[in-house]
């Protein structure tokens, strides 16, 4: 039998502010926006966890919930409620983006002995952005993830609502802590997507007589793939209704 994976969420809060020292006002705020302002900002983090394992054939399980929810909110405990730019020496040399800071709190799950294989860590800081590393990554890569949302015409002259997630992928800029700079994504994706399609009949914009799910994910990868300004387009996950959704990667 392949090994199972597990997935458990859990959740906490921190602040952080995004800010280089040796940069001037000017150029802080030009490259992180409101994530620049002070004094520093806050979030709900919702962190997800996914080990991978065997099934335990005494006890059917890949590892005992009670024990990894311990390890959870043992490793969560020396963030929640801390300022990680002033309270946390991981962030003294870098910038504590959510890409940087997955990146610590999977160094610190790996370090436990009895919760399995780390599979995937997804931190989201809202539910519009989050930041997933996995077994696979190196130690300066890992993908984002922006939810943007439009409502169209798709077909019966009806507007329905879509969430679209675009992921990118890549390298962590040392300078910024970044995959890739999320002010640009928003403006491309702004520019090429919701600015076209918003309050729109998508079979006109499209060409189409009928426009599916599966179609128009493909569309907004074709629109969005080659003109990133960091990382490298990984997936489009298109969400038509709670219980039907699309990914398309290329």
């Amino acid at each position: 039998m392949p090994p199972v994976l597990l997935n458990k969420r859990i959740e906490f809060a921190a602040a952080h502010r995004y800010i280089r020292p040796e940069w001037d006002e000017a150029k802080n705020r030009a490259v992180f926006g409101r994530c620049y302002n002070p004094p520093a900002h806050g979030h709900n983090y919702l962190l997800e966890l996914t080990v991978s394992g065997d099934i335990d054939p005494r006890t059917g399980m890949v590892v005992n919930l009670f024990d990894l929810k311990r390890v959870l909110l043992d490793v969560i405990e020396e963030f929640d409620h801390k300022n990680l730019n002033l309270d946390m020496p991981y962030f003294k040399d870098r910038i504590p983006t959510s890409e940087n800071f997955a990146h610590v709190l999977w160094t610190k799950m790996a370090a436990q002995r009895d919760i399995g294989t780390l599979h995937t860590l997804r931190l989201c800081e809202d539910e519009d952005l989050y930041a997933e590393v996995t077994a696979t990554d190196g130690p300066d890569m890992a993908a984002v993830a922006k939810r943007y949302s439009f409502n169209a015409i798709q077909e019966n002259h009806q507007g329905r609502d879509w969430d679209c997630y675009v992921t990118v992928y890549g390298t962590i800029d040392p300078m910024t802590g970044m995959v890739t700079d999320i002010g640009a994504l928003d403006r491309l994706v702004q520019d090429r997507i919701i600015t076209p399609f918003d309050r729109q009949d998508l079979r006109q914009v499209l060409g189409f007589d009928r426009v599916r799910g599966e179609a128009l994910a493909k569309t907004i990868w074709d629109r969005l793939a080659g003109h990133l300004s960091g990382g490298t387009l990984q997936n489009i996950r298109l969400v038509q209704t709670r219980d039907l959704s699309f990914d398309y990667a290329g």
